[in-house]
């Protein structure tokens, strides 16, 4: 199931609220050397440029069946080898990947979901120890031009409290380059 408010614009809309590849380089650094997981990959803007800073794979999941195909095409055409898609409902069935298996993940604009502190669970069964796990959300303004209502749009602070539930430790947190409109923050699994 969808989570609440997690329908995709157009993407030319979608991609003109970030600069996807200064997002990743600030949240990721110089390269993952490993596996990394994408927790909702919707069109595949942030898959392509994680793709091309790991030596590892990318498994980018998604249950929309229209954002997995959108993210397998640019995949192919970007002639990137290390990408894997795969329509999952990654909330009700997990990930999919073995415990301890991930270097790096990504959770973008997707906190706002039902049950967070259950996925940052599952996003920290799978990373190995010290792996971490790249984090984004909209600011808490009713002047972004989108994002999901106020009353579910987490706050930073609110996301730190959860992921630090799911036993994490926050390794990072600040503004993104190109991204007004989005918090960045990266955490580590202790």
């Amino acid at each position: 199931m969808q989570g609440r408010e997690s329908t995709m614009p157009p993407i030319d809309l979608w991609e003109s609220y970030f600069d996807a590849t200064g997002i990743i380089a600030a949240l990721a650094g110089p390269g993952v050397h490993g596996d990394v997981v994408e927790f909702g990959c919707g069109y595949g803007t942030f898959t392509i440029p994680m793709a091309r800073r790991t030596s590892g794979t990318v498994y980018a999941l998604d249950i929309d069946p229209l954002m997995v195909s959108a993210t397998t095409g640019r995949a192919e055409h970007a002639a990137l080898r290390n990408v894997v898609v795969e329509r999952r409902d990654f909330v009700a069935r997990g990930s999919g990947r073995a415990t301890g298996s991930v270097e790096f993940a990504l959770l973008f604009n997707i906190l706002h979901i039902e049950e967070p502190v259950a996925l940052l669970n599952e996003v920290h069964r799978v990373l190995v120890p010290s792996g971490r796990l790249g984090i984004t959300h909209w600011i808490h303004d009713a002047r972004t031009p989108r994002g999901p209502s106020l009353e579910i749009r987490p706050r930073a602070a609110q996301c730190r409290a959860w992921a630090e539930e799911a036993g994490f430790e926050v390794a990072w947190h600040g503004d993104l380059p190109g991204s007004p409109w989005h918090w960045g923050m990266v955490v580590e699994r202790h």
